[in-house]
């Protein structure tokens, strides 16, 4: 426990320093929760002490971030920058984004014009999975993207099976069809916006069926994109 605690929080002061964090606070409040189960499984003195200051340092700095997001994020002038290099991985979309998708979320537009072939539409599915799981109050998605000229049938097709999936789990699904849509983004009721250079489909293709990260996306090498991630305090006003 002590050297996943160790490793967590050297992460934590990672993102700290790059700026990014709100994933910086995720692993601070991870790293903290090992480092006091250690505590109490420690029957060393010296150690407990050493554990316990490292704990005090830790949550005064978490405690501080959590203020220092509250404040930019009302100011509207909180953003988070992040590079994915070619061939990375661990940047599935949990990791990248899904510590904003909470309980307060109740609405998510998704604007991304290459949501045509079948893996970008698998894509669009994994994404709501994710959201079904994290967002306990959603009732409504919708999707913003281009038709495809070639295969619209079966564009189409599977839209349709998705929104009649997402009807089982009371969540409306609107599909909006745009001959003009270039950018990227999408939309929090809770005022996240997350833009990703390349949409949903910043993946490589795997090398296989039977491979890691042909399910998984964390384990998936990604393409080089950039991610800009901030908050619009008056959001919540503008989105139905």
């Amino acid at each position: 426990m002590e050297s996943a605690a160790a490793s967590i929080l050297k992460r934590a002061v990672e993102k700290d320093k790059e700026e990014q964090y709100t994933m910086s606070l995720l692993l601070y409040q991870e790293g903290v929760q090992i480092l006091l189960n250690t505590i109490k499984e420690t029957k060393d003195p010296v150690k407990k002490k050493h554990f316990g200051v490292m704990t005090s340092q830790y949550l005064d700095r978490a405690e501080k971030l959590k203020q220092l997001i509250e404040k930019k994020k009302i100011q509207g002038t909180y953003r988070e920058l992040i590079k994915i290099k070619d061939g990375a991985i661990g940047y599935g979309y949990n990791s990248l984004f899904g510590r904003f998708l909470d309980a307060m979320v109740t609405y998510i537009q998704i604007e991304d014009p290459y949501i045509r072939a079948f893996h970008q539409c698998q894509n669009l599915v994994r994404l709501c999975e994710l959201a079904v799981q994290k967002c306990h109050s959603l009732s409504k998605i919708s999707l913003t993207t281009t038709c495809d000229p070639e295969d619209f049938k079966n564009q189409s097709k599977r839209l349709e099976e998705l929104k009649h999936s997402l009807k089982s789990h009371l969540i409306s699904f609107e599909i909006i069809y745009s001959d003009t849509l270039h950018d990227r983004q999408i939309v929090l009721s809770n005022g996240w916006i997350i833009k990703i250079g390349r949409g949903l489909d910043y993946f490589k293709a795997p090398n296989g069926k039977f491979v890691l990260g042909y399910c998984d996306l964390e384990l998936r090498s990604c393409q080089e994109t950039t991610v800009d991630i901030f908050h619009s305090s008056q959001l919540t006003d503008a989105v139905p």
